[in-house]
């Protein structure tokens, strides 16, 4: 064991920080992007019946594939990398932030109104409070998600704990294979158990014993 981070230690340290970082970017910009395209659509909801089914059959386009067009187009740079992530990341905040809005009861928008609060107000005072716990489950499964598409950096020489992963397919040496794989779940469970504790932080106090069930 001890030869073994001799060998690859560094290696594997500079590629946990690459990969760490590639998937705390590209959420980032996913969770930005998801949460005003699930806002426009809630506002406007006759446009999810064709939006939503579009960015469904687009979402099963394989990352391999998606990030090999955009290698083709933009070359092999860190930028193919994030926006690849950052649209699959997009998806789940996307739809959960649409459920979630349209998910809060009639009375707490009647209540607002009735309180004098604009649209805006409304949105960013009640709707947006009550949906966060919808919101907040699509970052989890996005962050979840993305650490595991973030291997295929590595595809176009990106870096990141796909190199062990790729290196060690080729050469059959389940060793390599480990020294990706595990991290990569451990940083899943990591960022699951982080967005968990965010997820209790920003959820109303009403709402909290319905989701800790």
């Amino acid at each position: 064991m001890t030869a073994l981070f001799q060998t690859y230690g560094a290696m594997l340290a500079k590629a946990i920080g690459i990969h760490t970082l590639y998937v705390l970017v590209s959420v980032a910009c996913g969770f930005c992007l998801g949460l005003l395209l699930g806002i426009l659509l809630s506002r406007v909801p006759k446009w999810s019946g064709v939006i939503l089914p579009v960015l469904s059959i687009f979402q099963t386009i394989p990352g391999l594939v998606f990030i090999g067009v955009l290698f083709i187009l933009w070359g092999n740079t860190a930028s193919t990398v994030i926006v690849a992530l950052s649209v699959y990341a997009m998806f789940p905040v996307l739809k959960n932030t649409y459920t979630g809005i349209l998910g809060v009861e009639d009375k707490y928008i009647e209540a607002a109104k009735g309180c004098g609060m604009s649209p805006l107000q409304a949105l960013l005072r009640v709707e947006l409070p009550l949906a966060m716990p919808t919101i907040i489950a699509g970052l989890r499964m996005a962050a979840i998600y993305t650490v595991s598409w973030t291997v295929l950096a590595a595809m176009i020489g990106r870096g990141g704990l796909g190199t062990f992963v790729y290196q060690g397919v080729a050469s059959n040496n389940n060793t390599l294979i480990l020294l990706g794989a595990l991290p990569a779940a451990v940083l899943a469970i990591l960022f699951g158990a982080v967005i968990d504790r965010l997820q209790r932080k920003v959820t109303p106090r009403g709402l909290r014993k319905e989701v800790g069930k």
